[in-house]
């Protein structure tokens, strides 16, 4: 999967962690080998990820996502990284796509850091599904390379990156040049009493050329996608005697929820149409050979509907979707909301502006700041039952116009000459600001009303700025060393919360932390290395986790302004092997988090609520072993693979989920025993591939006190086998094609909404 470059053991060689190639480099012979890097050769565009640290690194290449990815969308272009999964439940998910990776569920997104080009994607301003990272800013086309640092051992990120760096390097032009795509998914589904085919289909197109120091790219792209039920209605299985009122209704599922307790399953909820178009364009003038200005706008809009179907039927065979329905003998009430309809309107655009200088000589720096902005986000929902709901009724509005984050960031690195070894300092200052703010009102009608009545209003601001330190040393020509910290200063402001009865205001909070890091490299012979890495992270709470407003017991507004923010000590201990057409690592990592943000039930008072919580303390001990193989045995045959194996378990909680205790000893949600991936690609010609994917998950649970024994059901989490098929063929020098299957064995999972079955894919493409 990974495309490696084995480099030389001198100063130049940290560099190449930016993504630049030096002659130097290029013509180093084995002897001078210290270990494998992950790099792709693109002289003019460096990555974002910092200078060379001895930790695990993966990465992927353009061509190598070209040749082996069903990629509809960007966060495809990691699913067979090690130890990563990505939430995705449909084509174009665009808020429930979360990343995990070896220690941190897919509940955890704030514990993952994505970028693209150095532009932060990753949503901070809450932690879960909901806040996903902004994928849809990057079309698969554009990606040139990704690459993924693993764990808190980079002084220049913040706490948020305890589980993964992700950065995604897009394309800038040296000549002219042009793409068009299309692409086509079908995906017949089969769930309790749904049985139908979904797809979607996919335009996109990009130009860019190079004048002198100037250069552009710009690319659209348009998403119809339709995809498969997400949320389904339930009734637990009843006693209630029959008054005489009820309607006989037929089409109800019996099965047993995520507890094993039997249930009703009366219909589909959350099916999404959802209609997506991206734009965006970059711009980059070359100062000097070094120095570099570029800027980049991107535009996303969504218009998506969610629509519910029921399963229940009278006499007539009408559907039934609210009042009380006759079920196998006894009584049941629909509420009105029970069917829920939505419908989604979102309109972001980000701003990115950098000067960067990448000389390799004694200093180089980087100035970047970046916005991204909720120009227009609304949801709007029906208080009223269907079939009223289709076309008018009171409902509610949900609009975050005012909702986003900008960062800004200045970085140095200086290699001072005549000390002891060699020495590259990475030093700078960075500052992060987010903004938070979901106002909701009633309306009377909720599919066009634009304002209307308090429902509630809840917002607020988090800051962080820091400045960091880190040099990487080579104190001997097979040692190389790595010390670091970080200083951030945190604060959470102008939090509240308001209903139409109360209003709460927040006092303010400020804290400061320092985060150490350190790493050890030791080259041991020409192809084996042991890489040591040790780091503190720290993971502000969000301004949703601690203002968000949640009801339960006998409070109206239940949140909790004071959580302290996670305190994670991750290690590692790797060793590498280079065999020439085959790379072996084991890695054995270890993470410590203290006061973890997770929503139990706990005591507020006399009253027992919902809402985030710390708990104590969750301790994860793994092993992480991986292959690279190029040609290997037959020419043209490429594979790789990786075994992954955590035991995630909470040592101490003073919080409760039913009964105190009842957590300790427990996994962690969402977060398998066991997981795997393999890839092979054989290139039958430069023209023709084929390559297979299978991916393996283990048992998992969704909740602290792991009460959740059943995966298969709605709202579990469950194990998973699946494999994947993509033949691609260049079948004239501008044109490809590529088939693709999607879930080859239609192994039917969940991580609380059912993931995709098989399905299949057709691309089309034009390059110039």
């Amino acid at each position: 999967m990974s495309t490696k470059l084995t480099v030389a053991w001198q100063p130049v060689s940290f560099i190449l962690g930016l993504g630049l190639i030096s002659q130097v480099a290029v013509a180093s012979t084995a002897n001078d080998v210290l270990d494998t890097v992950i790099i792709t050769a693109q002289s003019r565009v460096p990555s974002s990820l910092p200078t060379q640290i001895p930790t695990t690194l993966e990465g992927v290449t353009k061509e190598e996502v070209a040749q082996t990815v069903n990629a509809t969308d960007s966060e495809d272009a990691i699913k067979y990284f090690p130890s990563l999964l990505v939430r995705k439940r449909y084509i174009g998910d665009y808020n429930h796509a979360v990343l995990s990776s070896r220690a941190s569920g897919t509940g955890n997104s704030a514990r993952s850091a994505v970028y693209a080009d150095g532009v932060l994607l990753s949503n901070y301003l809450g932690n879960g599904p909901t806040y996903a990272p902004r994928w849809m800013l990057v079309t698969p086309e554009e990606i040139e390379r990704v690459d993924v640092m693993y764990g808190p051992f980079s002084a220049a990120y913040p706490g948020n990156s305890v589980g993964a760096i992700v950065d995604y390097v897009t394309r800038m032009p040296e000549r002219f040049e042009a793409h068009v795509k299309t692409a086509y998914n079908v995906q017949p589904f089969k769930l309790y009493n749904t049985d139908e085919t979904f797809s979607a289909h996919q335009e996109s197109g990009s130009v860019g050329d190079r004048f002198g120091d100037f250069s552009f790219w710009v690319n659209v792209n348009h998403l119809n996608s339709h995809g498969q039920p997400q949320t389904f209605v339930t009734k637990p299985v009843g006693t209630t005697a029959l008054t005489g009122n009820e309607v006989t209704v037929t089409g109800a599922v019996q099965g047993l929820n995520r507890s094993n307790v039997p249930w009703y399953i009366l219909g589909t909820g959350t099916e999404y149409t959802t209609i997506q178009d991206h734009a965006k364009v970059k711009l980059a003038y070359d100062l000097t050979d070094t120095l570099r200005l570029s800027y980049l706008l991107g535009y996303w809009q969504n218009n998506s509907e969610g629509r519910p179907q029921s399963y229940l039927r009278d006499a007539s065979d009408n559907s039934v979707y609210s009042g009380n329905v006759n079920i196998d003998g006894y009584r049941y009430t629909l509420a009105a909301t029970d069917f829920a309809l939505t419908n989604d309107e979102q309109k972001h655009i980000t701003h990115g502006l950098s000067l960067k200088s990448h000389s390799l000589g004694t200093w180089d720096y980087e100035v970047a700041a970046s916005v991204f902005d909720y120009q227009t986000d609304l949801q709007r929902a029906p208080a009223v039952a269907l079939p009223a709901a289709a076309t008018s009724g009171a409902g509610t509005l949900t609009n975050q116009d005012s909702t986003g984050w900008s960062t800004v960031a200045l970085k140095a690195t200086w290699r001072p000459q005549g000390l002891t070894g060699a020495h590259i300092v990475d030093f700078g200052y960075a500052a992060d600001s987010y903004q938070l703010h979901i106002y909701k009102t009633n309306i009377s009608n909720w599919l066009s009303d634009t304002g209307g009545t308090l429902n509630t209003d809840v917002g607020g601001k988090t800051v962080t700025q820091a400045v960091y330190g880190q040099d990487t040393w080579a104190f001997a020509s097979d040692w190389k060393a790595v010390l670091g910290v970080r200083l951030e200063q945190w604060q959470a402001r102008d939090g509240f919360t308001r209903t139409s009865t109360s209003e709460t205001g927040y006092a303010s909070r400020n804290t400061t932390y320092a985060s150490p890091k350190a790493a050890l490299a030791w080259r041991f012979n020409a192809d084996q290395a042991l890489k040591i890495s040790v780091g503190r992270a720290v993971r502000m709470p969000t301004v949703s986790e601690l203002y968000g407003a949640t009801s339960g017991g006998s409070l109206t507004v239940i949140n909790d302004p004071n959580l302290k923010p996670e305190k994670s000590w991750t290690s590692e201990l790797t060793w590498e092997q280079d065999l020439g057409e085959l790379s072996l690592r084991a890695t054995g990592f270890y993470e410590v988090v203290n006061d973890s943000l997770y929503s139990e039930k706990t005591a507020v008072g006399s009253a027992v609520v919902s809402r985030v919580t710390n708990v104590g303390k969750i301790a994860t001990p793994g092993v992480e072993l991986a292959i690279n193989g190029t040609n290997m045995g037959l020419n043209g045959l490429d594979v790789s693979g990786s075994v992954t194996w955590a035991d995630s378990r909470i040592k101490e909680n003073d919080g409760y989920v039913s009964t105190p205790g009842d957590t300790i000893g427990k996994y962690q949600p969402r977060v398998p025993e066991w997981r795997a991936t393999a890839l092979i690609n054989y290139r039958l010609t430069n023209t023709f591939n084929v390559a297979y994917g299978a991916r393996y998950s283990g048992k998992q649970y969704s909740t602290l006190d792991n009460s959740d024994p059943n995966g298969f059901a709605y709202m579990g989490a469950s194990r998973y086998f699946t494999t994947d098929l993509r033949a691609r063929w260049q079948f004239m020098p501008q044109w490809t094609a590529s088939l693709g299957i999607e879930n080859l064995n239609n192994y039917q999972y969940w991580n609380f909404h059912p993931y995709p079955q098989r399905n299949y894919t057709a691309e089309l493409q034009w390059d110039w």
